[in-house]
């Protein structure tokens, strides 16, 4: 697959199912590809961090308003429009992988959709500095991502040339 930096991919069952991590979001709801994630790629690692939106965005959105009312700033959940509709960015649930393991990019009437770059630019920004906080040893995402990177670079499964 190759892979397009701003857009959203859906990831394969054999993920969830390797990882065996409990507080990932599931890969499926009632039948349907869900949830979809908006794919990051890590330039020193090579792995791509996944970003879940949610369209449940009046339950982010209390949980957003909290964590600015408290520290000023919410880095864990951005509020965006994506695909003609408001969806929740969930930083918090987010969690590495390899191009392996992206099934299929997100398409509405057979075109990929794109996230809008003003997103693009704070899911960056604020992924930064998460995983600098994590690094420091704050837990800042509910996934075991510590884990989770060390078992997708042990695979040894990157491909860094199919990049646009």
């Amino acid at each position: 697959m190759i892979y397009q930096e701003g857009y959203v991919y859906h990831i394969k069952d054999e993920y969830f199912n390797k990882v065996k991590d409990d507080k990932l979001m599931q890969n499926k709801e009632n039948g349907a590809y869900r949830p979809t994630f908006y794919c990051l790629r890590d330039e020193k690692t090579g792995l791509f961090w996944m970003v879940p939106l949610s369209s449940r965005v009046n339950k982010f959105q209390a949980i957003y308003d909290r964590q600015v009312e408290k520290y000023g700033k919410c880095l864990t959940i951005v509020i965006g429009e994506f695909d003609g509709k408001k969806a929740a960015f969930l930083l918090q649930n987010m969690f590495p992988v390899t191009e392996y393991y992206l099934d299929h990019i997100h398409t509405r009437n057979n075109n990929p959709v794109p996230v809008k770059h003003s997103i693009y630019r704070t899911v960056s920004t604020n992924m930064k500095q998460l995983r600098q906080l994590h690094a420091r040893g704050k837990k800042v995402v509910f996934p075991d991502i510590s884990r989770l990177e060390q078992l997708m670079l042990s695979e040894g499964k990157l491909n860094t040339e199919n990049i646009i």
